[in-house]
């Protein structure tokens, strides 16, 4: 495989979802760490274009002991949280009592405190997986209510 053929066209939305779990998977020091992060995984990305990112996902340079990190905020208040929404999420299915998100591999984490953050009306709580987020409602005899509620949320992007 040629270096060329190594990286791919990615929209901004996959951007933002990659460059979020890289920053929150460990510490991130420099954007120049990040872009070769990103290089790595077949991302091609410039410094202006990845700054511009770091300041649409809320994301703040924490000076640290040795150096420091880049930290998004601990919400999901980022505006830029919304858009991925559409991307991430693949599905939403309900029995009685549980409603259940499909979502890509690696974006449930995302998507639950999206959820969380939200601090929807009905809404007991989420568990997020690797790919699948279930939904606790606060009653059962809302869940009609709650899973046409998440989907306006998740799915409208």
């Amino acid at each position: 495989m040629t270096k060329k053929e190594r990286f791919f066209r990615m929209t901004k939305k996959e951007r933002f979802f990659r460059i979020r779990k890289l920053i929150t998977a460990g510490a991130v020091g420099s954007q120049e760490e990040l872009r070769r992060q990103l290089e790595k995984q077949g991302c091609r990305v410039t410094q202006a274009t990845l700054s511009r990112d770091l300041k649409d996902l809320g994301a703040s340079w924490v000076a640290g002991p040795g150096g420091g990190h880049y930290s998004l905020p601990a919400s999901g208040d980022s505006p830029a949280l919304r858009p991925l929404m559409g991307v991430g999420v693949l599905d939403l299915a309900a029995n009685e009592t549980l409603v259940l998100v499909r979502t890509l591999p690696g974006a449930a984490g995302t998507v639950a405190e999206f959820i969380d953050s939200q601090r929807l009306h009905g809404v007991l709580g989420t568990v997020a997986g690797d790919n699948t987020v279930l939904v606790i409602p606060v009653s059962i005899h809302r869940l009609g209510a709650l899973q046409k509620l998440l989907k306006e949320k998740l799915l409208a992007a």
